[in-house]
């Protein structure tokens, strides 16, 4: 294995795994720093992490000089986990206190301005009815130092229920990247953007390294492709999309195919051994052209690149024969377009089981146009080919029935980037009696297939199963769509961070109040700076420097059922052009003090990453006792381009809020109630699942914590 640069991929070790590599070889048992540990675990604890009895053992042991340059890697690393890496100042130093009535400060901006030079400029806008805020000198601006900023604020008090995560000490740096290299690859599900970036960075340092058993994910496959033959390695293929999807990696395009790709020339070793592989496919199993037809425009011109009549290829030569239509394939939709089209439910049901995935993909359509008889027919070709069918996709039928029995309900509609509008859903229902038949063979086929699932704790039960990574931003302690996690103290803080590269960059965080019933109670942003119960740090208009913002929530004060952060980008750079920037909420308690952002407080912390201009990551559920939830979201809003506003989305934004809180998710509790039911019966396989990893692993069983929990799917 190469490297680039070590300390990059400490912190990616870091970052996916909270293990600290053994980077350096160890010369005496005991070197003497202990004053160095000592300082070190401090330092970890300000903010919110210990070292284990291991790493500072081994920490120990290393010669003084390395075990420095150790320290400050992991400080670093653990530092931009939690966003502790930057400095957040504030528009009003002292926040949360002292936050002033939003039309006082207005007016006080306003005044300021009249006396500046320009004032004359701010005097001709009150003149005709309106003032632009930027014009204002005090507005928008920091005009304090961050020590400044600092020294207006007490000390701040720990608590004993601050959060602590423990750092583990790993195996040695490689061993640790070509465990980071193999959890992503071998993931069940598809990855985000950032990951999959990751992936083929790591691809080119392991690629001749012992590569995963399996790369369930074709995107994945694609990325590590890219790589294999650009080293002369054999392509993992076995689909005809699976080439395509080389050539586009090659063009550096987009693999999941959603856009379009100008596909770049290639040598001619790489078109041979493209051409070769494709022949291979088709030549063992004539059945893959029918999947031609869905990408056809992308194989007509990939086709002009590869050239295939210069070689005696003919399987591979039928593959654009058929893209061109001088090859006649029906392809398996159109069959079952025809045969439903007839009314022949049973054809339908015959032509779906040559392609598992798709027919349980196409269940709900064949339910709502069958009679109780062909439902089942139905049913028994799902127990049939069940077992050929993978885990996620399992899966996502059954959260998707659970949630089918109530007709003409609001449906959410989420791509692949993140971006989310809600419809009314204009499906008929399916019957209750239906859903359940269903819903037992699926239960049948998760018991028989899961291991044994066991909770480390309680937190755990409420977690989604993860079915997509796609658009679940990078950071820390990020929980999948649809999780609920439990709110322990009674004040949120929510913050924002963002450096913009050339253009002023205005971003706003804003919490949006919802009643029960979903409808707005008010808001908190820079234009109501405070209320009952919240409080605003400030609006920034401009960050060459970074800049952040926060909001002050108390929960036993707020009037609301349902809060909900957003960040709105307002103008300038938009959330992939800007240098950098994330979300996050601390929990604390009213007597804590300390400065705005403290490290150990912060519960999590998310990269703002999408085309959206309205992010919507997380939202705040109040039970009928009083006590609060998290449950994620991980949404974007489209957004106008410039001059979004949280009063501007309000209904929109209340409409996903509805859905995804009405929405059943399938849990780590789901699994554990079903698989501990055949626990009783026999001894069988079991997964350990936690948040973080205990102190002491269980010996025997599969660990799994949120950083893997993709490997709980079959």
């Amino acid at each position: 294995m190469k490297y680039i640069t070590d300390t990059n991929l400490v912190k990616i070790v870091i970052a996916k795994t909270l293990r600290v590599p053994a980077v350096y070889e160890v010369t005496s048992e005991e070197y003497g720093n202990q004053k160095l540990a000592r300082q070190f675990d401090a330092a970890l604890l300000s903010v919110g992490f210990k070292a284990d009895k291991e790493l500072m053992k081994y920490l120990d042991a290393l010669h003084p000089t390395v075990a420095m340059q150790l320290t400050i890697d992991v400080l670093d690393a653990v530092k931009t986990l939690v966003g502790d890496h930057v400095k957040h100042n504030v528009y009003f130093k002292e926040f949360p206190k002292h936050i002033p009535d939003t039309i006082e400060f207005w007016r006080e901006c306003i005044v300021d301005a009249l006396h500046s030079p320009d004032g004359w400029k701010v005097a001709v806008q009150l003149e005709q009815g309106y003032v632009n805020l930027l014009d204002l000198p005090k507005y928008g601006k920091y005009l304090h130092s961050y020590k400044d900023m600092v020294a207006a604020h007490d000390k701040f008090i720990e608590s004993a229920k601050d959060r602590i995560t423990i750092l583990s000490l790993g195996e040695t740096l490689p061993e640790e990247v070509l465990r980071v290299y193999t959890l992503l690859a071998s993931s069940r599900i598809p990855l985000n953007e950032t990951d999959r970036a990751l992936l083929g960075y790591l691809a080119e340092l392991c690629i001749d390294d012992p590569q995963p058993e399996k790369v369930p994910v074709h995107e994945n496959k694609a990325i590590i492709n890219k790589v294999r033959i650009s080293r002369g390695h054999p392509l993992i293929a076995n689909t005809v999309t699976d080439i395509l999807r080389v050539a586009v990696a090659l063009s550096d395009g987009d693999i999941t195919l959603q856009e379009k790709t100008k596909f770049t020339s290639f040598k001619r070793r790489i078109r041979k051994e493209l051409l070769a592989v494709l022949d291979h496919i088709v030549g063992r199993d004539t059945g893959r052209l029918l999947d031609v037809s869905q990408y056809a425009e992308e194989w007509k011109r990939l086709g002009e690149r590869l050239h295939p009549h210069e070689y005696a290829f003919s399987h591979a030569q039928d593959v654009f024969a058929v893209a061109r239509g001088e090859k006649v394939v029906f392809s398996l939709p159109s069959q079952v377009e025809t045969a439903l089209q007839r009314g022949d439910i049973d054809a339908a049901i015959t032509v779906l089981k040559v392609a598992p995935g798709r027919f349980v993909r196409s269940i709900d359509r064949l339910l709502r146009v069958s009679d109780d008889q062909q439902t089942q027919t139905i049913i028994a070709a799902l127990e049939d080919i069940l077992p050929k069918v993978s885990g996620r996709v399992m899966l996502s039928l059954r959260e998707h029935l659970q949630n089918r029995e109530i007709a003409h309900k609001d449906r959410i509609y989420i791509n692949s980037k993140g971006k989310a509008y809600v419809d009314l859903d204009k499906r008929d229902a399916l019957s209750r009696k239906r859903i359940d038949d269903l819903l037992s063979v699926l239960d049948k086929e998760v018991t028989r297939r899961f291991p044994v699932i066991s909770a480390l704790d309680s937190d755990i039960h409420n977690i989604a199963i993860p079915l997509s990574n796609k658009n679940q931003a990078n950071g820390f302690r990020i929980f999948p769509r649809g999780s609920i996690t439990a709110v322990k103290q009674n004040q949120l803080r929510f913050f924002v961070y963002w450096k913009q590269y050339h253009e002023r960059t205005d971003y706003d965080l804003s919490v949006l109040f919802l009643d029960k019933d979903f409808t707005t109670k008010g808001h908190a942003s820079y234009t109501n700076l405070r209320g009952t119960g919240y409080r605003h740090s400030g609006d920034i208009t401009s960050a060459p420097a970074g800049a952040s913002e926060f909001i002050d929530i108390s929960l036993d004060r707020v009037d609301a059922t349902y809060i909900v952060p957003q960040v709105n980008i307002f103008s300038g750079e938009d959330f992939l052009t800007v240098e950098e920037t994330f979300f996050g909420y601390m929990e604390i308690s009213e007597d804590q003090q300390g400065l705005p952002f403290e490290p150990r407080t912060v519960q999590m912390k998310s990269d703002v990453h999408s085309k959206g201009r309205i992010a919507l990551p997380i939202i705040f559920c109040k039970n009928d006792d009083g006590s609060w939830f998290a449950k994620w979201m991980h949404l974007f809003l489209k957004g106008s381009p410039r001059f979004n506003r949280v009063e501007g989305n309000h209904l929109t934004t209340a409409m996903l809020v509805r859905s995804i809180v009405e929405r059943q998710y399938l849990t780590i509790g789901y699994l554990e109630t079903l698989t501990k039911k055949k626990a009783a019966t026999a001894t069988y396989p079991t997964y350990y699942v936690g948040i973080d990893a205990p102190k002491e692993a269980p010996v025997k069983g599969t660990l799994i914590t949120l950083n893997n929990l993709s490997d709980l799917i079959p």
